[in-house]
């Protein structure tokens, strides 16, 4: 089955397309440019380099969250319009989770740590064991200061591979609490669309009007909307 996958939670945005364990392809920029001006661009280029078409495609498959409000609004918006127009199952998976996936074994005793900049000094975390079948889930996606990280790391008494555009922020943090931590080298400290596509191998589709964003807490406007009527 080809997968398309699009990850647009962060800075970065990314398509790759996945067919039987073998990545075909995989663009990512990171320009700043909007995301809405870049997605669908380089999904359809990727798609007509490789020669395929939307009717070869047996699944949509995008990071849902969390992450940037904007950029996870448009990336949910753009496959769920490339799945309805086309009748392709759609899957939105966890950003988090699909950052687990792309990173290799980080070796005994030592969990995977995603970390994104959820700003007001959080950040949007899971935290995950390696086994032989990959990464197992310790813990639900959460938005989380990075004192509450640092006492549930050191309570599981483990060190940890930071991936995410937060590992920096978080491994001057946690170093300093004295909890063992080092950033995954390269492209594996980043959301890309091929940690998506390997994550939507282990979840189920669903049709393209039942998927929604997962922010994990309300936007700014929410927040302001909420203080004015109260």
């Amino acid at each position: 089955m080809i997968i398309l996958a699009l990850e647009s939670s962060a800075k970065p945005a990314s398509v790759a397309v996945f067919s039987d364990g073998i990545l075909l392809g995989h663009y990512y920029q990171n320009s700043g440019l909007t995301h809405s001006r870049t997605l669908m661009a380089m999904a359809e280029s990727l798609l007509n380099n490789l020669d395929i078409s939307t009717s070869d495609v047996g699944m949509v498959a995008v990071a849902s969250g969390p992450g940037s409000f904007t950029g996870v609004r448009i990336g949910v918006a753009a496959a769920k319009g490339l799945a309805w127009g086309s009748d392709i199952p759609i899957c939105g998976v966890s950003t988090l989770e699909a950052m687990a996936y792309q990173t290799p074994d980080p070796g005994p005793g030592v969990l995977l740590c995603p970390v994104m900049d959820a700003r007001r000094s959080q950040v949007y975390n899971a935290l995950f064991d390696w086994r032989e079948d990959g990464p197992v889930r310790l813990c639900d996606d959460r938005a989380i200061s990075l004192d509450d990280l640092s006492s549930d790391l050191n309570k599981r008494g483990a060190s940890c591979l930071l991936v995410g555009d937060g590992a920096v922020i978080s491994s001057s943090y946690l170093s300093a609490a004295g909890i063992p931590c080092r950033i995954a080298p390269g492209l594996a400290s980043f959301q890309t669309a091929y940690g998506v596509a390997l994550a939507a191998l282990n979840a189920k589709p669903i049709p393209a009007t039942d998927l929604e964003p997962s922010y994990l807490r309300p936007s700014q406007a929410e927040r302001e909307a909420a203080s004015h009527s109260s």
